[in-house]
């Protein structure tokens, strides 16, 4: 990993650099602010240790210089400095900085450090990788648009609120909650091997198309398993795996692939399944419109029980406001909020092949 060691005592400066590179990292290093930022401009390094106070271009301005210029490529940023002062250090994090150390600092400090900067990086680098294979499945699907960031959100919402209510007991811990905002997009990958003409067919399918629709869970379960076996400890892909093969099972077991009902379905999958029904009630597709936020708050209190987790729709209810802004928030141009006469239309929960 690309690492930037940025001070003007040499002393400093060495010992930064010996320490960082003895971790491996490709080490590059700068005198002052101002060199730090031209090397940072050119070479675009993953982590930057920065001394606080230094002449011309001090940290503080240095870390907001890269905050406003560093687009999707996150840097994550330590602060090094003899200030251990409460005002200090919230500036420093105003300004941008992840993390902090204070001098005299010793190795073990500064490597516990920057193993937590590369966590952080490799996180945002599995979300990056894992995102880029959902939307590989869903560039297959030209009605989708925004589908992806809403269910990621809607899913964190609902997690988020059944931990707020329930807590310990229902296990969304926080690694639960960023591990479902980062799995749930791959809900539907085992779409790329279903047949173009159904997928793509324009209007509903027959009992017969229909059961090769319901076979994407099964593939992508199969897909997302066989990394898993290559990496048995990674709780993401488990979660992964399961909201693939099970987000279209039904709480009363009449769903599908195994006709899983309760508590036998994953928690995981019963909430993307409510996050996906509602996306699904609200987006147009070439055989249905666009309903309504209270159309689908109505079929989704009507199947709680049914089709939905009763806890699950329970914490649908009480998030509804952050539904209606994610709703707006990721919505494509000229795609309509509302639909003028949701009466005229309905949406068959039980076999929607969305």
């Amino acid at each position: 990993m690309k690492t930037l060691v940025v001070d003007d005592d040499s002393a400093s400066r060495f010992a930064l650099e010996l320490f960082t590179r003895s971790m491996g990292h490709e080490v590059l290093v700068a005198a002052d602010g101002k060199e730090a930022w031209d090397c940072w401009r050119n070479e675009r390094p993953r982590i930057v240790v920065t001394d606080w106070i230094m002449p011309d271009l001090d940290g503080i301005q240095l870390c907001s210089a890269i905050r406003k210029n560093e687009g999707d490529d996150y840097t994550y940023i330590i602060m090094v400095s003899t200030q251990d002062r409460k005002r200090e250090i919230i500036a420093g994090f105003q300004a941008g900085a992840d993390d902090y150390i204070t001098k005299p600092f010793n190795r073990e400090e500064l490597v516990a450090r920057l193993k937590v900067g590369e966590r952080v990086l490799n996180l945002q680098t599995k979300d990056l990788l894992i995102f880029a294979l959902a939307k590989l499945a869903e560039s297959r699907d030209t009605d989708t648009g925004s589908h992806l960031e809403r269910i990621r959100h809607y899913s964190r919402v609902l997690t988020e609120t059944i931990a707020e209510r329930l807590g310990a007991e229902t296990g969304c811990d926080r690694l639960f909650i960023e591990n479902i905002f980062l799995t749930s997009p791959l809900h539907d990958v085992g779409k790329v091997g279903i047949p173009d003409r159904i997928l793509l067919k324009p209007g509903p399918l027959d009992d017969a198309e229909f059961e090769i629709m319901k076979q994407h869970t099964v593939i992508g379960y199969r897909t997302l398993r066989e990394a898993l076996l290559k990496n048995p400890k990674a709780g993401y892909l488990r979660m992964s795996a399961e909201i693939a093969r099970s987000h279209h099972e039904r709480y009363d077991g009449r769903g599908y692939p195994d006709r899983l009902a309760g508590e036998d379905i994953p928690l995981s999958a019963r909430i993307v399944a409510l996050a996906d029904a509602y996306d699904a009630i609200r987006s147009k597709r070439v055989y249905k419109e666009a309903l309504d936020h209270e159309t689908a708050a109505s079929i989704i209190g009507k199947d709680a029980g049914s089709h939905f987790d009763p806890m699950v729709a329970e914490a649908f209810f009480l998030a509804e406001d952050r539904f209606l802004s994610i709703h707006d928030a990721f919505q494509e141009p000229g795609v309509s909020q509302r639909n003028d006469n949701p009466g005229s239309i309905t949406f068959k929960s039980s076999s929607s092949e969305d």
